[in-house]
């Protein structure tokens, strides 16, 4: 019998959210079978493994299987990889749910390709995730951009408001829905729940990129939910907060009935862009992670939170700096926090972020995942020991701060990231298939990029194919190039940038 896409109870049976690996425990079932493995990998369950890798992965290699094996993703359905799924939806509360291993980035390229089939135009928030944009880029949809809230104390951009998707709409009637961000990678939340109405007003659905909030459902303290909140497709990246491994992630539909955002069109526009490989590992982490959360992180978060209260009470005590937060809520878009953030304003500090989290990695041998000139972000997962690893950060930086108060600089001036809203001239699809010529980053002003310039992390894009340079946006990036900032792109940070000829 085939599994029932819209009956998720159907689908898990008596089965309870919490103590059900499915697909992992098929993995295991099949490592002990006895079977002879006359397929690839060539590893041969690890018999045939590169000595060096078998040493450290040891009975991993038992797991590692191919897609389409007998009794774990193909068979009587609903098959274990079909279970593990529905019990993820029911877990997210969702009508659907997909397991995804090549990153969040995999739903948002599959998102924009299904919004493809129903028009040419979509509203996207501009602070989107360079994936969003490489979505846009293969689907061809052409875009009308929604400003975020800018903060220009800190340097950063944030939400979008109900009332700007509102006008976006007003500019482009057309659109066949709405692609925005929530949580940012600052810890800020949306007000999805008033998105989602405009959306809905209109007769669209909205897509949430929520790879930073998987956690959210979990615990009240806590930003409500994309999809709680109205979302129609939300994007998870479950390795970030939940701790399956780095590369996995899910896809999540919502209960109302879009017809750009069906299940077989999902299911298709996720077969132009997933692996035909996908490694069973990071499956079965998704499955066992999954279950984590349903049987725990409701207690795991009650920990967390309150040891990271600890933290950041640490933070701004013993280091003198201001950790972001609630303060921020009714500004710029925010309409919550997430508390399991710690977002440190450096602005008080010797010197800047970047020089901080230098001497952090340098001194201290500690790396914090995020540095700009006025905010690092440490992260934390849901099950870590967070007060033993957060105070360990304070006392290093305790003591970057100590060592630098001598060199104490100048702090940079207080300028908003420049996004250069509106005005593109070519859709991203249209400018990256153009004719292009290279030209010298001083000499583009005034030019369309054909690539995108992204600093990386968070991964948004200063410029994007399609926008015209400007002279502050070559400014801001030859700094960050001075500053040793990271840059993804098609542009290294030292050739000539690629923009469309003049001639077509």
């Amino acid at each position: 019998m085939a599994i029932e896409p819209l009956d998720t109870a159907a689908q898990v049976g008596a089965l309870p959210v919490a103590g059900q690996t499915p697909y992992l425990e098929a993995l295991r079932r099949y490592a002990r079978g006895g079977t002879g493995r006359y397929h690839v990998p060539a590893h041969k369950g690890g018999v045939g493994a590169p000595p060096a890798l078998a040493s450290l992965l040891g009975e991993a290699f038992a797991l590692d299987i191919p897609a389409a094996t007998l009794g774990v993703d193909l068979g009587v359905e609903p098959n274990p990889l079909q279970r593990a799924e529905a019990l993820a939806a029911e877990t997210w509360g969702a009508r659907r749910t997909w397991f995804m291993v090549n990153g969040a980035s995999e739903g948002s390229h599959a998102a924009c390709l299904a919004l493809a089939h129903a028009g040419g135009e979509v509203l996207v928030q501009r602070n989107v995730h360079s994936s969003t944009i490489h979505g846009l880029i293969l689907s061809g949809l052409r875009p009308t951009f929604v400003a975020p809230g800018v903060d220009a104390e800190l340097g950063i951009a944030h939400c979008v408001t109900p009332a700007s998707l509102r006008d976006a709409f007003e500019r482009c009637p057309s659109a066949v829905g709405a692609i925005v961000a929530s949580p940012s990678y600052f810890g800020a939340a949306a007000d999805v729940r008033g998105l989602a109405e405009i959306c809905h007003e209109h007769g669209v659905p909205l897509l949430c990129d929520e790879a930073w909030g998987a956690h959210f459902r979990f615990h009240e303290r806590l930003p409500k939910d994309a999809l709680a909140a109205g979302a129609d497709l939300v994007i998870s990246g479950t390795h970030k907060l939940i701790g399956s491994l780095t590369q996995t992630a899910m896809l999540h539909l919502g209960d109302r009935d879009w017809p750009q955002l069906t299940e077989q069109l999902l299911d298709r526009a996720l077969g132009i862009v997933r692996s035909t490989s996908p490694n069973s590992l990071l499956l079965a982490s998704l499955d066992a992670a999954r279950e984590h959360a349903a049987s725990s992180a409701a207690d795991l978060l009650d920990t967390a939170l309150v040891e990271l209260d600890v933290v950041k009470a640490d933070v701004q005590d013993a280091c003198g700096l201001e950790v972001l937060g609630e303060r921020l809520v009714g500004r710029h878009g925010v309409a919550g926090f997430d508390a399991l953030r710690l977002a440190i304003d450096v602005r008080r500090a010797p010197r800047d972020g970047l020089v901080l989290a230098a001497a952090l990695h340098r001194l201290g041998n500690v790396n914090v995942e995020l540095a700009t000139e006025r905010v690092l972000i440490a992260h934390f997962g849901i099950a870590e020991p967070i007060l033993e690893q957060g105070m360990r950060l304070t006392a290093e930086l305790r003591a970057v701060l100590d060592l630098l108060e001598d060199d104490r600089a100048t702090p940079p001036p207080n300028l908003p990231e420049p996004l250069p809203l509106g005005g593109s001239a070519l859709s991203p699809r249209e400018a990256t298939f153009a004719r292009h010529e290279l030209v010298s980053l001083e000499s583009s002003v005034g030019r369309i990029s054909a690539e995108s310039i992204v600093v990386y992390p968070p991964g948004v894009a200063n410029i994007l194919p399609g926008e015209h340079f400007t002279p502050a946006v070559v400014a801001h990036i030859e700094a960050m190039v001075a500053r040793g900032c990271a840059l993804r792109g098609t542009w290294d940070g030292r050739s000539p940038v690629r923009v469309v000829s003049l001639d077509g």
